[in-house]
């Protein structure tokens, strides 16, 4: 096995007023390489939460997360920033594009806290990693001139301009049409292909079909159904 990321009995609730509302419960799971994991379950069952979680956004209240066979309750704020820019790439519903910065600029944004790449080289990693994705004549775009399904594009670039070996997605079709969702979900599947450990969540069926493995989150807790086995 090539286990990259492990959960280990995590547990996560919330105060609201004056109760505690659990959202995941003893969760434990182990997430390889070269596998598409889709995360599926109600609205409100904890699927963001969790995949926050997994990639170092959002504090859990116990258990264990290990990625790369550390465990990240051990590391320091900086060590955990480091795991987050170097080991994690994140795709989001929300492109989270900045607006005044054209997409090779927007590709380059991961990149800027290392000072040992020249600002050619960033440049030139962008580039190729738009052209990648069939966007080479959309490189001085900025996102308003973009569609919806090429700044997805662009945003998955950037998330994976420092060639990270976990992405994360987090509803990246929900608001494409059915065409781009067809393609970016090709792209999800290509990366695990290529060896990295890719978990996307989604309220979509179409996600079964690229995936290896489809989990629920259900009562709190993340598990197979048997219809959905490979």
């Amino acid at each position: 096995m090539n286990i990259l990321l492990e959960c280990k009995n995590i547990s996560k609730s919330y105060k609201r007023q004056n109760s505690k509302v659990d959202v995941l419960n003893n969760i434990c799971y182990k997430f390889e390489k070269k596998k598409l994991y889709a995360i599926m379950g109600e609205s409100g069952a904890g699927k963001s939460t969790l995949i926050q979680i997994l990639g170092i956004l959002k504090n859990f209240d116990s258990g264990e997360l290990i990625i790369d066979g550390k465990n990240i309750e051990q590391l320091n704020s900086k060590e955990k920033a480091l795991i987050r820019n170097k080991k994690i790439g994140f795709v989001f519903q929300s492109f989270y594009l900045n607006p005044l910065l054209k997409s090779f600029e927007n590709v380059i944004l991961p990149l800027n806290i290392n000072c040992k790449i020249s600002g050619k080289e960033k440049k030139r990693k962008a580039i190729e990693r738009l052209t990648d994705f069939g966007l080479a004549n959309r490189i001085n775009h900025f996102p308003f001139e973009l569609s919806g399904g090429e700044q997805q594009r662009v945003a998955i670039a950037r998330a994976l301009i420092n060639d990270p070996d976990i992405i994360l997605a987090d509803e990246p079709t929900g608001s494409l049409d059915s065409k781009n969702t067809k393609m970016i979900l090709e792209l999800l599947r290509k990366m695990a292909d290529e060896g990295k450990c890719v978990i996307v969540v989604s309220h979509s069926d179409n996600i079964k079909k690229y995936a290896d493995e489809v989990l629920y989150i259900e009562n709190n807790n993340l598990s197979k159904k048997s219809g959905d086995l490979k």
